[in-house]
């Protein structure tokens, strides 16, 4: 870290923001207000803040129950989406602006939902990886890059809450409001790491990213699903995970809400036949009722009654190479490259002091080495990683270390084949 960030120094503590600068302001929720919001960020300058509240492990999906923005000449606003549902004209007006964010990906789904979306953005979240912070969200960088500290005692509370205390209010102002003041800092510093270069390409790319696409096999992310192992079982939490979900959308609560991954992955492995038996599995219990115990019982029901042909499979469906714990058996040559350009990929994040997986994705990393270009060399491989998505900088980084890997994996395994040939050879003599 340069001199730029550390001249805070550790003993000193953070100054607490309390209050936001022009005291909190009325929660935008409205037509008339909504327009006057729109003309005053729209007659404002510079970069915007811009932060939004979901009601996670409460409400069902992650839509946006609270947005606050901020920008010079316009100062704070807080908007609720319930009531405001359409905000595309507040992003028209703010089109030509950049935005400032932190944990753009969170973010930007449900921004966009209200018809909100960045041109430009700036993420210091992201600013903050590439710089090499060790501690990124919100309230450490505050502190770390300005010396502020953030209250954080409502991060966690129900924002679909209506009306929102004045206590939350207060604590979701004062998240936008020295955005701005942290974003210029994290630019200083990047610039002065040579990687505000990097930094801009991937506010580009992330900016520019198409909505990501359905998850396929959802039921996959049940937690502890790794104890199920066979395909009935496998498919019993796949009919209790969509029984779920049907539910907690009908009742808009988060389906952990409804029932817990565990008590879904213990009714898959006990398959018990009727609601005696249900009660006695670990995640259900006398409270409840017998209509729920009905659908789950349904759900297990349509598990045990599937064609075999129509069991899910044991792993989960992909189009790229297979996981790494099989490449040995697979091919044990890609297993050695990969081994190898795992270890040059984190060495060189360590010698640029970031996560390895800002440097390149694991992801891509696995899929060109499954199946490496032609030649194996620098600018061959940089092609590959360039059409699967990564970012020119990363290319130029990654590149010549991976074409170095594989040479030094290809190399021990002709030296190994060698010896292998020397030793039969000699011991036909």
């Amino acid at each position: 870290m340069t001199d730029a960030v550390a001249a805070i120094p550790e003993e000193t503590a953070p100054v607490p923001l309390l209050e936001p600068r022009e005291g909190l302001p009325p929660v935008v929720a409205d037509e008339q207000a909504l327009a006057a919001t729109v003309a005053a960020f729209a007659a404002g300058s510079g970069p915007v803040a811009v932060d939004a509240e979901r009601a996670s492990g409460y409400r069902y999906g992650q839509r946006a129950y609270l947005i606050q923005l901020r920008r010079a000449g316009a100062g704070t606003a807080l908007i609720d989406p319930i009531a405001c549902p359409d905000l595309a004209g507040l992003g028209e007006a703010l089109a030509d602006a950049e935005w400032v964010v932190h944990a753009a990906t969170q973010d930007l789904p449900c921004l966009a939902e209200v018809g909100m979306r960045p041109r430009r953005l700036f993420d210091t979240e992201l600013a903050g990886r590439l710089a090499g912070f060790p501690r990124v969200g919100l309230g450490p960088m505050t502190e770390n890059v300005l010396g502020l500290s953030l209250a954080k005692e409502h991060s966690a509370v129900d924002w679909s809450t209506r009306p929102l205390p004045e206590p939350w209010l207060r604590y979701a102002a004062l998240d936008v409001e020295v955005l701005v003041e942290l974003r210029d800092a994290l630019e200083e510093e990047l610039d002065s790491q040579g990687k505000l270069g990097w930094a801009l390409q991937e506010f580009a790319a992330l900016a520019a990213a198409p909505p990501p696409a359905p998850r396929v096999d959802p039921w996959r992310r049940t937690s502890q699903l790794h104890k199920v192992r066979r395909r009935r079982q496998l498919a019993a939490v796949r009919e209790l995970w969509q029984a779920r979900d049907r539910i907690a959308r009908e009742r808009d609560v988060s389906p952990g809400r409804v029932l817990a991954d565990a008590a879904i992955v213990n009714a898959a492995l006990a398959m018990p036949l009727n609601a005696a038996a249900l009660v006695a599995v670990q995640g259900f219990g006398p409270r409840v009722n017998r209509r729920q115990l009905d659908q789950w019982l349904a759900a297990l029901q349509r598990a045990r009654e599937l064609p075999e042909a129509q069991l899910p499979t044991a792993t989960a469906p992909h189009d790229g190479p297979p996981p790494p714990r099989a490449w040995a058996e697979k091919d044990p040559v890609a297993a050695a490259r990969l081994t190898s350009a795992r270890a040059a990929v984190t060495a060189l994040a360590e010698e640029k002091n970031l996560p390895a997986e800002n440097l390149i994705t694991p992801d891509l990393v696995r899929r060109v080495t499954w199946e490496p270009p032609a030649g194996q060399g620098a600018a061959s491989i940089a092609a590959a990683l360039r059409a699967l998505g990564a970012r020119a900088w990363q290319t130029e980084l990654v590149a010549p270390a991976l074409a170095g890997a594989y040479a030094a994996a290809d190399a021990a395994a002709a030296a190994a084949a060698a010896a292998e040939a020397a030793e039969a050879a000699g011991a036909e003599n």
